[in-house]
């Protein structure tokens, strides 16, 4: 009769091995978003705040081929209400558009926002003979007899925040200004100030 050997202990087997790295993992994450959510609720971020403080339009001209030539002029105020955050914007386009139709695009240099800080901006840009669609030209003809249009302002910029020596990744934000009630420069009347719409 064959003696019958004593089990012997196995190794752990790899599904033990996948089993303790999936644990190690989950620990990892759950400490990283408690940080993050740790950093958040110390910080107590705000929501940044823009508006055009001031618009005009000047050297107006749509030609019976309605090709537009024009300048604006806008003042753009960025209000960083953070006490422990600072913005880097890296990229920013402007954009002017009347009736969902860009009349001109333009840009602002990279620049960086302390904290609890308010930036104005002088937004000058022109349209050089720009074609508008029929229906476009002849509500831009109708509204320029009032003295005053509606327009656009729209921003995309990437930036970054920064607090203490920590700088977060890239995030696109997007700033739309409507509607703008501009003047055009023979009109008396004053400006209203547009408080724009923040997406981050």
């Amino acid at each position: 009769m064959a003696e019958t050997k004593p089990p012997t202990t196995n190794p752990p087997t790899r599904s033990k091995l996948v089993r303790l790295i999936a644990i190690v993992l989950l620990a990892l994450i759950v400490l990283v978003g408690l940080v993050i959510l740790i950093v958040w609720l110390t910080i107590k971020p705000k929501k940044l705040v823009y508006s055009i403080d001031d618009g005009s339009i000047h050297n107006y001209n749509l030609s019976n081929g309605n090709h537009l030539n024009s300048t604006y002029n806008f003042i753009l105020r960025a209000y960083n209400p953070n006490k422990k955050v600072s913005i880097y914007y890296d990229k920013v386009d402007i954009a002017v558009l009347y009736d969902d139709e860009t009349l001109t695009r333009g840009t602002i240099d990279p620049f960086y926002q302390p904290k609890k800080n308010a930036t104005r901006f002088m937004l000058n840009l022109a349209s050089h003979d720009v074609p508008l669609p029929d229906q476009i030209a002849r509500d831009l003809k109708v509204e320029r007899t009032s003295g005053r249009v509606e327009m656009t302002v729209k921003l995309r910029a990437r930036i970054r925040f920064k607090v203490g020596v920590w700088k977060s990744r890239h995030y696109h934000m997007k700033v739309s200004c409507a509607p703008i009630m501009v003047h055009f420069s023979t009109s008396s009347k004053g400006f209203q100030r547009t408080i724009c719409d923040v997406d981050i």
